[in-house]
């Protein structure tokens, strides 16, 4: 299974940026535990990381034919991208929704995630772990293209 892994804004700033919410771990880090899952469940991963909105839409766009899956922690975007909503609804690819913190356990605003309707799964609050329940979840339900 080909799986692209999205990044929204501010993962770039894992370990710096509320480490008492997101951790101290770097996102180095994180790309290496998800590169490390994924083996261990015979998937390719392609990982990207963007604080733009529009290159994120490019990216899922790009997906169409090319990847099987998609997981995707759209950062502040989970509460604001129709435009996102509307990419991965366009592409009908299989996606998951993660979050390193669980957003219904935070403020009020970011309780509401207009991405999830399109998502097939939703994991949140078991930071990096996140990613590897999501890539799991479609190695073991998602049929390959």
């Amino acid at each position: 299974m080909n799986i692209l892994v999205l990044n929204g804004p501010n993962l770039n700033m894992l370990g710096i940026r509320e480490p008492q919410i997101y951790g101290t771990q770097d996102y180095a880090a994180l790309e290496a535990f998800i590169h490390e899952a994924a083996s261990a469940l015979d998937c390719t991963v392609v990982i990207r990381q963007s604080n733009h909105e529009g290159v994120l839409i490019d990216w899922i766009q790009d997906a169409y034919g090319k990847f099987d899956a998609i997981v995707m922690n759209p950062g502040g975007y989970t509460h604001t991208s129709v435009a996102i909503l509307d990419a991965i609804q366009a592409v009908s690819l299989p996606t998951v929704e993660v979050h390193l913190s669980d957003p219904d356990q935070r403020e009020a605003f970011r309780r509401v995630s207009l991405l999830r309707e399109a998502c097939v799964a939703t994991f949140k609050g078991h930071g990096f772990d996140s990613y590897r329940l999501a890539l799991q979840f479609l190695a073991n339900k998602t049929p390959a293209h």
